[in-house]
């Protein structure tokens, strides 16, 4: 089974720092709306980029694995956040909006490889909240 470790240390007030097994270092902070700090990675921001940054890799992977020539792609991610009466919250919903280009495929082939690269996108399996797929393509 694979492990993946982070560590997290307090800077005072509302900043941290977070360093990942893999290298990667950086300052986080709650969301300014929260009291914290602008332009650092947020818990909420790194969630929404966890979920696309993964599906991206397996899209990456399901179009070597359907041999789709890839000319372009781009997704953006929205995540929405449900709030409820006892002040309590969570990511209700992730939407990905991937913008393909591929050439010589039938859509309903690079559909299928965008169904695959979310059922074996690890990230989004994980989640609790709904994930939705939005795709726009075009072939060429």
């Amino acid at each position: 089974m694979a492990k993946y470790t982070n560590k997290v240390a307090w800077r005072g007030e509302h900043l941290g720092f977070t360093w990942c097994q893999n290298g990667t270092t950086m300052d986080f902070s709650a969301p300014p709306d929260l009291h914290g700090l602008p332009s650092v990675m947020t818990p909420e921001d790194a969630f929404v980029m966890a979920g696309n940054t993964c599906y991206h890799m397996m899209v990456l992977w399901a179009m070597e694995r359907f041999k789709i020539e890839l000319i372009s792609f781009e997704c953006e991610a929205v995540g929405e956040v449900e709030e409820h009466i006892d002040k309590t919250s969570w990511f209700k919903r992730l939407t990905l909006f991937p913008k393909l280009v591929v050439r010589g495929k039938p859509v309903s082939v690079v559909q299928r490889a965008l169904d695959l690269a979310l059922k074996y996108s690890t990230i989004c399996q994980s989640f609790k909240s709904e994930v939705l797929v939005e795709p726009t393509i075009l072939v060429k």
